[in-house]
């Protein structure tokens, strides 16, 4: 299976600015809408009547500059950050007729203390009041796509810091989110890990259609498991370039070596270059 990026679904990234919020429409292929996003810092704008179509059922990177606010656009969509004005729906439903998981970048503080690994992924499923036969079921599929072959008995404290963001990744995936934002999911783990969640990332993606966000300040991560790159300028933010990137999945680790790879990378560093001295 590909992940070949259609014409339609890059155009869906590409909005127009305009002050005129209510003209606008969402492009085909689109899942999540963002249009007249405002927020501002101690009175200094970061983002300024923003518009953005993100395409269904890909995987998108964001990344910038340093404090562009690549979390705090991430954090909105999900609504985790208020904005000062403009509007967000999925679907062109809200956030709140929408599922989402998030994975959160400090694992260490994400999941449960008092609970096992087995009831942090369970955790979500049973607020929900699935029924005991089925949570397990879920909780076990989950374990068999993560190939987990550690006890997931144990307490978070009794793992390694791999295992506890494979946990965090598995709660978030438990509810079958329809996207899943990610904020910088590798940064704390090795480079074995890495390669590991990489890899794990791509099949859920392909076995589920999940929308995908991912906030990254490491170039390749954000360019590797990437269907586009959603450049940002500095403050205040605005999108300074969108680059699609259509290698097939599975991407292997041998990935990084591919005449694309380097190619799309070495574009991306050369706008963020560009943004950094702007």
């Amino acid at each position: 299976m590909t992940s070949s990026l259609p014409l339609a679904a890059v155009e869906a990234l590409r909005v127009p600015e305009t002050d005129t919020v209510l003209t606008l429409r969402p492009a085909p292929a689109t899942h999540v809408t963002v249009r007249g996003l405002c927020k501002s810092f101690a009175g200094v704008p970061l983002y300024s009547n923003f518009n953005l179509d993100l395409p269904r059922g890909r995987i998108v990177s964001i990344f910038g500059p340093n404090g562009c606010g690549k979390s705090t656009l991430m954090n909105m969509v999900a609504g985790l950050v208020k904005p000062d004005a403009g509007e967000i729906l999925f679907d062109g439903k809200s956030l709140a007729d929408t599922q989402i998981g998030y994975v959160f970048q400090n694992y260490r503080d994400a999941l449960f203390p008092w609970l096992s690994a087995w009831d942090n992924i369970a955790y979500p499923l049973r607020r929900r009041g699935m029924k005991p036969a089925e949570l397990r079921a879920r909780v076990d599929e989950l374990a068999a796509l993560f190939e987990i072959r550690f006890d997931l008995k144990r307490y978070p404290y009794e793992l390694s810091g791999g295992q506890m963001q494979t946990v965090c990744i598995m709660r978030s995936l438990a509810t079958r989110p329809e996207v899943l934002f990610l904020d910088e999911p590798f940064s704390a783990l090795d480079f074995e890990m890495t390669l590991f969640i990489r890899a794990k990332l791509q099949e859920a993606q392909i076995a589920t259609g999940t929308t995908m966000l991912i906030v990254s300040h490491d170039l390749e991560d954000a360019v590797f498991l990437a269907d586009c790159i959603l450049l940002l300028t500095r403050r205040p933010t605005r999108i300074a370039e969108i680059v699609p990137f259509d290698m097939p999945r599975p991407r292997t680790p041998e990935a990084v070596s591919d005449a694309e790879f380097v190619r799309v990378k070495s574009h991306t560093l050369d706008v963020f270059r560009r943004e950094m001295t702007a």
